[in-house]
């Protein structure tokens, strides 16, 4: 593949974040208010509460994206994930992964967990592949397209044996 690069958010990307991902909402779902909130100011939303967003670019382009938004001291929502159909099938959401996981442990995170939806198949696939397992569902979801809720623990007492 072109030259891909794993980066943090920049202002720059804020549109690239929307895009990206109100297209696939949009392709399977309606959009919902929290997903607006989310999308229309991720500054607000995800980076001030000490959050990350990553951007997957080809050749300079953003092609994906996810978000990972602190849910107390130690757990992180990911949330957010995006890969354009263009670009689908060639790694971009295994590196989006990386960087999620990454970043988790060197800010010693206990669990990231998100939402989403048994139809999203690959998306499934993609979790389970790096440690995700389903659980039980919040009835408080923000989401009403949530019909699975999966988290991937970490020991952050021994990192080794949970790499």
């Amino acid at each position: 593949m072109s030259d891909v690069r794993i980066v943090g958010f920049e202002p720059r990307f804020a549109a690239d974040f929307a895009r990206l991902n109100y297209d696939w909402i949009e392709k399977y779902f309606a959009v919902e208010t929290h997903d607006r909130e989310i999308l229309d100011n991720p500054a607000t939303w995800v980076i001030k509460p000490g959050g990350q967003i990553f951007m997957a670019l080809v050749d300079g382009q953003a092609a994906g994206t996810v978000a990972l938004i602190p849910d107390g001291e130690v757990r992180l929502e990911l949330t957010k994930m995006a890969v354009s159909p263009r670009y689908q099938g060639r790694g971009l959401g295994d590196r989006l992964m990386l960087a999620c996981i990454d970043h988790a442990r060197a800010n010693s995170v206990s669990c990231i967990w998100l939402e989403s939806h048994t139809k999203l198949t690959p998306a499934l696939k993609l979790y389970g592949k790096f440690g995700f397992v389903a659980t039980p569902r919040d009835p408080n979801s923000l989401y009403s397209r949530a019909d699975i809720r999966m988290e991937r623990v970490f020991d952050v007492e021994n990192p080794v044996a949970d790499m």
